[in-house]
């Protein structure tokens, strides 16, 4: 019984730990539009939608029962089990962290998870269904629903302040990004703490704890709400630079239309019980913000390379939780071993991260990478988008004059 409670104690401090990297890693969700057009200072973007995660942990345990009751049977799983998957998480976490790539937190965990289910009790202890209609079809769904919902905000922002005063509509559209960030911020601790209150519920039933079916207790929401509001206070600076100012450039109209959309798909999805990333719900909608302004570009080779690590997601954690399992199953030496190696690996990857350091101080320092050439679809997208608002162009700057000397230019007399 002693050894159980600490499988148990230790399973528990690492869904915690996991919530952690959750928090920093997504919080450019939320933050990196509002802190790379300048509407907030950066620390004080982090601290509002540190706090705003906490309280959206008390919103729902709709997501949190999706991952504790539906997507894996609770009868073949162990604690060790739980941690195998957490291992893989965590490091798919830290890894696309080091190299500033907005990856999925909960395709991580939901990963880890299927891959130590799988690895311990076969592929019969993953339920298909669930994983297919509230994982997989919401990961291809939302930032398709959300970039759409995104451009055509843009247009129509657009087109309504295109007779308004510049000055005034841009500090207007400043305020709007502070509140439509604060509300994604409410809607990720709604969707992303959920995740660890059901991993840690899942143990707690796999152990013996509590019964099966029950809800998170109320202590496994405080200490998952306390854990991914450190995490995001601490800002995942490197990953906030990417979504702020690698995708593309925007301006505080953009900025308001993507962090609306983008909430507005999130807070419906934890409503449904979907286990919905942020991370895509969010990236899509910037790169939609971005194709609904007239002359705005996406850079196609940033969103290629993090398209890639969407796609690698799944299956990267799956495979490291598959062989932490594997491990484990040697004993309680083989935990420890398992331990050791989490813990040596993420002390690597933070000191590999301080060669190139990232924080408040230099955060929206980036040099713009070289214009890329617009694709078939910018092209196009902008060539029926309106322009942005503010002063007309004097069209008559864009017609360089003759040269003086020019015989064949027009004398004056032959002009009357």
């Amino acid at each position: 019984m002693e050894s159980f409670s600490l499988i148990l104690a230790i399973v528990v401090v690492t869904a915690l730990a996991f919530d952690f990297t959750n928090g920093f890693h997504d919080t450019a969700n939320a933050m990196a539009t509002t802190i790379s057009t300048g509407a907030m200072r950066p620390k004080a973007a982090v601290a509002m939608s540190a706090v705003l995660n906490l309280v959206g942990a008390f919103l729902s345990v709709e997501v949190a029962n999706t991952i504790s009751k539906g997507l894996v049977d609770e009868a073949g799983i162990r604690p060790e089990v739980i941690f195998a998957a957490l291992v893989g998480a965590i490091l798919w976490n830290l890894l696309t962290w080091l190299v500033g790539l907005p990856s999925s937190s909960s395709h991580a965990l939901m990963g880890g998870l299927i891959g130590a289910t799988v690895a311990s009790a076969g592929f019969g202890a993953v339920h298909g269904d669930v994983l297919v209609t509230k994982v997989l079809i919401p990961a291809i769904a939302a930032p398709l629903v959300a970039g759409l919902a995104a451009m055509f905000a843009t247009r129509l922002t657009y087109r309504m302040g295109r007779n308004a005063e510049a000055k005034a509509s841009e500090k207007g559209y400043r305020a709007g990004q502070i509140a439509s960030a604060g509300l994604v911020s409410l809607a990720h601790g709604t969707n992303d703490a959920q995740k660890t209150m059901g991993i840690i519920t899942l143990a707690l039933v796999a152990g013996g704890a509590v019964a099966p079916d029950s809800d998170p207790p109320m202590w496994v929401i405080l200490s998952a709400g306390i854990a991914i509001a450190l995490g995001t206070y601490l800002g995942g600076w490197r990953i906030i630079r990417t979504m702020g100012k690698g995708l593309t450039d925007l301006q505080p109209q953009q900025g308001f239309a993507a962090q609306t959309s983008a909430a507005t798909v999130i807070l419906a999805s934890s409503h449904l019980g979907f286990s919905l990333s942020t991370t895509h719900s969010v990236s899509g909608a910037v790169m939609g913000a971005g194709l609904g302004r007239k002359g705005g570009v996406v850079r196609w080779s940033t969103a290629t390379r993090m398209f890639v690590a969407w796609g690698l997601t799944l299956p990267a954690a799956a495979l490291v939780a598959a062989i932490a399992e594997w491990v484990c199953g040697f004993g309680s030496w083989g935990t420890a071993v398992v331990a050791v190696f989490l813990v040596a690996s993420s002390a690597a990857i933070w000191k590999i991260s301080r060669r190139e350091v990232v924080d408040h101080t230099n955060v929206n320092d980036h040099d713009t990478p070289a214009e890329e050439p617009a694709g078939v679809v910018t092209q196009a997208i902008a060539a029926v988008t309106p322009p942005p608002a503010g002063p007309s162009e004097d069209l008559s700057a864009t017609i360089p004059a003759p040269p003086a000397n020019d015989p064949q230019a027009p004398s004056a007399a032959s002009t009357v």
